[in-house]
C-alpha cells in the first residue's frame, strides 16, 4: 500500500511538473522588431493585423488572405503578423502588450477590428486600413475599411496593395475577386 501512495505521489509529481507553462504573449515591440528584421531579411514590406479572436470580420479577412488563390500573392509580398487587441474578458490574457497603445497611434482605436497598417523594412508607416480624401495624411482620422467587402473600400485595398506592393494587374485582380462578396460579384457582371 505504501508502495502504491509513493508511486502516485511521484507520478503526480512529473505529470504536474513537466505540464508545460504557457509561454508568455509576445509584446507588440516584440513583433514588430521580428518582421522589420525579417522583411528586411526578405525585401518586403511588413503588414500588421489587428483582431481579436471573437472578430467575425477578422476571421473572414484572414480566410481570404490565406485563401489558396491569395496566399502566396500575400506571402511573397508582405511579413505578415498579428497583434491581438480588444479580446473579451475571459481572453484578455492573449492580447499583445503595447498593441493597443500601437493601434491607438495610428487612430485605429475609433473604427473597429480588424485594422491594419502596412510599414515598410524600416518601420515607415506606407498605408493603413482607413479611408481619407484625397490629399489627406496618414496622420489624419479616416473610415476603417476593416476588412474589404464593400466596393468603395475593395478600391481602396487594391490601391493600397498597388502602393506597397509589386503586384501585378492579375494578382489584383484575383485579390480584388477573392474580397467581392459572391452576389456582389455576380451583379457586377
Amino acid at each position: 500500500m505504501k508502495l502504491r501512495t509513493f508511486l502516485f505521489i511521484l507520478c503526480s509529481f512529473f505529470l504536474f511538473s513537466s505540464a508545460k507553462t504557457p509561454d508568455p504573449v509576445a509584446s507588440a515591440d516584440a513583433i514588430l522588431s521580428e518582421a522589420y528584421k525579417t522583411a528586411a531579411k526578405e525585401n518586403k514590406n511588413v503588414f500588421i493585423i489587428f483582431h481579436a479572436s471573437w472578430c467575425g470580420w477578422c476571421h473572414k479577412m484572414d480566410s481570404a488572405m490565406n485563401s489558396a488563390a491569395c496566399k502566396n500573392l500575400f506571402g511573397d509580398q508582405y511579413v505578415i503578423r498579428h497583434l491581438v487587441v480588444l479580446e473579451s474578458k475571459d481572453k484578455v490574457a492573449l492580447e499583445n502588450p503595447g498593441a493597443m497603445d500601437l493601434m491607438k497611434k495610428y487612430n485605429g482605436d475609433k473604427g473597429g477590428i480588424p485594422f491594419w497598417l502596412i510599414f515598410d523594412k524600416n518601420g515607415k508607416l506606407l498605408a493603413d486600413s482607413q479611408i481619407r480624401p484625397d490629399g489627406v495624411g496618414l496622420d489624419a482620422v479616416g473610415k476603417n475599411v476593416g476588412c474589404p467587402s464593400e466596393k468603395e473600400e475593395i478600391v481602396h485595398f487594391m490601391k493600397v496593395l498597388k502602393k506597397s506592393s509589386s503586384l501585378n494587374n492579375d494578382q489584383l485582380a484575383v485579390i480584388e475577386k477573392t474580397f467581392t462578396p459572391p452576389a456582389k460579384a455576380a451583379a457586377s457582371h
